[in-house]
């Protein structure tokens, strides 16, 4: 049995989703995921004009006239939510933590697919694997999407990008839709994300807090790291400690996205003080003129 509070939350999280994925994303996540390619549908009697290349020649020699092959767009796509739960998430400063948003995020997305009849798969990851949900269509089994992103209780601490992308590899069999939702605070995992990025259409979604890139002036503070459960002090009324603070984030997220630049990985930016509708209808309104 499920708890009644997580139903109402699920529930909740349902209806306001609702609106956004009729009335903001239905168009948009049509027309910027197309499908997963061509297949083949029929046969028909060569005409003047007709591409050569698609002449069927095994038709074509039972018969004795040239037949051609007939294609069509093969819609359905598989989408898969790869979803950091490491400890860094549990961090917001407003209303929010960055693993809340992304679990929102990640219901969007969930109906925006279910409702374009494509299935939905999921990867819950820190610095190992911890949930894989098989890819399924119907709306009972967003729901249960959604009740896995909203309530998991993470094991491991750390993040390990790599991990996850290598699992999502050997799962994936076909072309695919991956949105990587995660602060990206880990390392070594570009090479992977490369290759995922050449066979599936990735598609990044970075969460981040202002906190974490400005200290409030508080004076001395002891700052806790949840995934390495480390703890130092850092004089926060000091200009130049906010100041190289600032400069270590920035250096960071520099390297981000010139890494994603030179990859040609697609990657957007959210707050958790900012509504992320507006980044997401920003993406897939870019991305729909480059089709």
């Amino acid at each position: 049995m499920i708890p009644k509070e997580i139903l109402q939350k699920v529930r909740r999280i349902e209806i306001r989703t609702k609106g956004l994925v009729n009335n903001l994303f239905g168009g948009e996540y049509h027309s910027v995921f197309k499908g997963r390619g061509m297949t083949f549908s029929e046969v028909r009697e060569y005409q003047p004009g007709d591409d050569i290349r698609l002449i069927d020649w095994n038709v074509t020699a039972r018969t004795g006239a040239p037949f051609i092959k007939i294609f069509e767009e093969e819609r359905e796509l598989t989408v898969f939510l790869l979803v950091d739960v490491s400890r860094s998430g549990h961090f917001g400063s407003f209303e929010k933590f960055k693993t809340e948003i992304g679990a929102e995020i990640g219901a969007v997305l969930g109906f925006s697919a279910i409702n374009n009849n494509d299935k939905i798969g999921v990867i819950l990851f820190s610095d190992e694997v911890e949930k894989y949900i098989t890819p399924k269509k119907g709306k009972a089994h967003v729901l249960r999407v959604i009740r896995e992103l909203l309530y998991h209780k993470p094991e491991g601490r750390g993040t390990s990008i790599n991990n996850a992308l290598e699992f999502l590899l050997k799962v994936a069999n076909r072309q695919s839709v991956v949105f990587l939702i995660s602060d990206f605070q880990d390392e070594g995992y570009w090479r992977t994300l490369r290759i995922a990025n050449r066979k599936h259409d990735v598609i990044g979604i970075q969460l981040y807090d202002p906190a974490e890139i400005e200290f409030p002036d508080l004076g001395l503070i002891k700052v806790y790291d949840p995934e390495t459960e480390m703890e130092s002090w850092i004089d926060t009324h000091s200009y130049r400690e906010r100041l190289l603070h600032r400069q270590a984030w920035n250096t960071r997220l520099e390297h981000l996205k010139n890494e994603s630049k030179r990859i040609k990985f697609d990657l957007i930016s959210v707050s958790t003080t900012e509504d992320y509708v507006e980044p997401l209808m920003t993406f897939f309104k870019q991305r729909e003129k480059r089709i």
